[in-house]
């Protein structure tokens, strides 16, 4: 599993932009072929993302590329144009409002087809945006489309347009928020991660637009993280360090998870089925829970080596 506690979107016509993310504080650097640049400047921006992907070095942060939409006439010329000659520095492409396993399956067809023309050493993954009405109706079949699928996105902007629901900012809360009495977003995301839980994904919630405001994007990643998410999509760098620290384990959740391990092998030694820590019972299930923690932290630990 990949480490992608903050995703870095960056548009692909944007050079110096590209530069800085590629030295960033980000796990994972996405340039972005789809919302962030116009249709006149998508030839470009594919030159852009195939100089970068040859010439920059990323160090250990994941490089993604964000296609167009199937729906559009782009898509296909992004697969070629930047995967076909930048494909070995490519490790995940982004497939936008994936509606169907068949877009998956498209998507994982060309690329295989590429990589046999080409000769790849690499593999390169798929991570697929849940955005529409289609893609939440149809959420189950997309996350078993592929085993090159890795990790399934929620897509907050997007989402809202193809359900109707009023929003006035992507990512953020406002007055029809109030008027819910839960969170809006609820079934989507818990849909999201259940889906990747059962597939083996990641989870990733979806970007923030008020990059000014850093305790409000704290609390959407604390709340993304309360639902099982392993990082979130990141517009601006100064998101970058919040991300990173509220989706890695904190120090006393790792002690806990430690104690919590201790006392049940104590136990299993005793010839006991169940132990205490604490007052509180402890058995199989929060060994499950504890290893997860510790399993992330030292994943979080590997990358900051």
């Amino acid at each position: 599993m990949r480490l992608e506690r903050s995703m870095l979107f960056v548009p692909a016509s944007r050079w110096t932009m590209i530069e800085k993310a590629a030295a960033s504080a980000a796990d994972a650097v996405c340039l972005d072929l789809e919302d962030s640049v116009p249709p006149e400047e998508k030839a470009a921006a594919r030159a852009n993302a195939v100089r970068a992907f040859r010439e920059l070095d990323f160090g250990r942060r994941v490089r993604m590329l964000r296609i167009n939409g199937l729906d559009t006439p782009f898509a296909y010329r992004d697969l070629i144009d930047t995967v076909e000659p930048a494909g070995e520095g490519i490790d995940l492409v982004m497939l936008p409002k994936a509606g169907a396993a068949s877009d998956v399956a498209f998507v994982d067809t060309l690329l295989t087809q590429i990589e046999m023309h080409r000769g790849f050493a690499n593999r390169i993954g798929i991570e697929a945006q849940i955005e529409t009405a289609a893609g939440f109706v149809f959420a189950r079949q997309i996350a078993a489309a592929s085993d090159r699928l890795e990790a399934l996105i929620f897509g907050p902007g997007d989402y809202s347009a193809s359900m109707q629901m009023p929003s006035a900012n992507i990512g953020e809360p406002d007055d029809h928020d109030e008027l819910y009495p839960g969170h809006r977003w609820h079934a989507a995301m818990h849909m999201i991660v259940a889906c990747a839980r059962v597939n083996g994904l990641r989870a990733i919630d979806g970007p923030f637009a008020a990059f000014k405001d850093a305790t409000a994007f704290e609390r959407s990643c604390r709340v993304a993280r309360a639902m099982g998410f392993d990082g979130k999509q990141c517009i601006h760098p100064g998101q970058l360090a919040a991300a990173n620290t509220i989706f890695a384990p904190a120090a006393e959740e790792v002690a806990r998870a430690r104690e919590v391990v201790e006392a049940y092998e104590r136990a299993a030694a005793e010839g006991r089925g169940a132990a205490s820590l604490n007052g509180k019972m402890i058995d199989a299930a929060n060994i499950r829970m504890a290893r997860v923690v510790l399993e992330r932290h030292a994943r979080c630990e590997e990358k900051g080596r």
